[in-house]
């Protein structure tokens, strides 16, 4: 179809005009960090919709960014040889990898209070 969908062991996403992108899950894997962001971005007011969108319109995007279990939320610099925005992290990015940190350490410590 086209359409955006995932990469390895990775979940996509791309910022057009300040809104998150996240391709929907008939061409994606659920994974649990692109579960997270999600809630993040409802939870902090951050405009953000599950759609299908086009390589063509990730060219174009402001920023991408990628997340995975092992990574966490990862920025996208290049897509295909093409930059992406401004070529480095872009705001929006950088405060979802803040609050995905900080809800990261949070569960860490209840984990740890939780064992006590």
């Amino acid at each position: 179809h086209g359409f955006v969908a995932t990469c390895n062991s990775v979940n996509f996403f791309a910022v057009r005009g300040g809104e998150v992108w996240a391709p929907t899950g008939k061409y994606q894997m659920r994974g649990v960090t692109r579960g997270n962001v999600l809630r993040l971005c409802a939870q902090h007011g951050i405009p953000c919709r599950e759609t299908d969108f086009s390589l063509t319109q990730v060219y174009s995007a402001d920023e991408a960014f990628v997340t995975g279990t092992f990574a966490g939320l990862i920025p996208v610099k290049q897509v295909d040889g093409r930059v992406i925005g401004s070529g480095a992290r872009g705001p929006l990015t950088a405060r979802l990898q803040g609050l995905y940190v900080a809800l990261m350490e949070a569960e860490a410590a209840r984990g740890r209070l939780g064992a006590l």
